[in-house]
């Protein structure tokens, strides 16, 4: 493209400008859910073959200093694996291998090594219930990202699948929805029910006695009932998840969106 400007006494100066400087900056994706699980997947299989590795070596060399300076070494560096990988080059092995990049909001960068802790600290404490909410952000944000400002984003869009990102939510944006305080307040009163219909259900399940009184006095429990400790709870999270995604795009009872 030729760009006419003046220059000094009115003189005209023509240049020459590539097309590349007018395009526009495409949306940025942002991974949904099931893209980053596989990648956390992955991140746990290495973290279990380091681990696993490191004992094979302590006992085939069979030194008690050595086996315990191996030890600190191994779980130094799996403290250190995310936050120096994502300061340092936007993502986990994990990440990389699924077409992921955790970026900074502010700058679109990388984010900080102090930001990549503390988002390593807030999973670690909150587990998959960080993952809740997401469904209910325009940015398919879990609770470590919004607290440290960072998005999980598709690293290079030739190589990614439609269903494998989603663009910014702005319908969460629009006008109609309920006020932010009314939307939180509906969502932790269904939250409750929840919570109260879980104990109804384990407390059918005892009466029903499908659980032993070794399990629920003394937490004896065998392997069937320990499994259905784990599939009641674990049945609570989705659940969660829905209700907060519903709650949030005004799609609860008490709290509707006014189309």
């Amino acid at each position: 493209m030729i760009r006419c400007k003046t220059q000094g006494a009115g003189n005209p100066v023509f240049t020459m400008s590539s097309d590349a400087d007018l395009t526009i900056k495409p949306a940025p994706r942002y991974a949904r859910f099931s893209r980053r699980l596989r990648g956390i997947v992955l991140d746990w299989i290495i973290a279990m073959v380091v681990m696993f590795g490191a004992v094979l070596v302590a006992t085939t060399v069979r030194s008690d200093d050595f086996a315990r300076a191996l030890g600190i070494l191994v779980v130094v560096a799996l403290l250190l694996y995310e936050p120096v990988l994502v300061s340092l080059t936007g993502g986990t092995l994990g990440h990389y291998f699924t077409n992921l990049r955790v970026v900074d909001e502010r700058d679109g960068g990388n984010v900080s090594f102090l930001k990549a802790c503390a988002r390593l600290v807030i999973k670690g404490l909150l587990g998959w219930y960080s993952f809740v909410i997401i469904a209910a952000t325009r940015r398919n944000q879990a609770v470590h990202d919004l607290v440290t400002r960072s998005t999980v984003q598709i690293r290079d869009p030739a190589k990614a699948l439609p269903g494998q990102y989603i663009t910014e939510r702005t319908e969460l944006a629009a006008s109609g929805l309920p006020s932010r305080g009314r939307r939180v307040a509906v969502i932790c009163g269904y939250l409750l029910l929840l919570t109260m219909a879980f104990f109804v259900v384990f407390a059918g399940i005892i009466a029903a006695g499908l659980m032993s009184d070794a399990c629920i006095n003394n937490d004896f429990c065998s392997a069937g009932e320990r499994f259905l400790i784990l599939a009641a709870a674990l049945a609570l999270l989705p659940l969660s998840a829905l209700c907060i995604g519903l709650g949030w795009r005004g799609s609860l009872m008490g709290a509707r969106k006014i189309s």
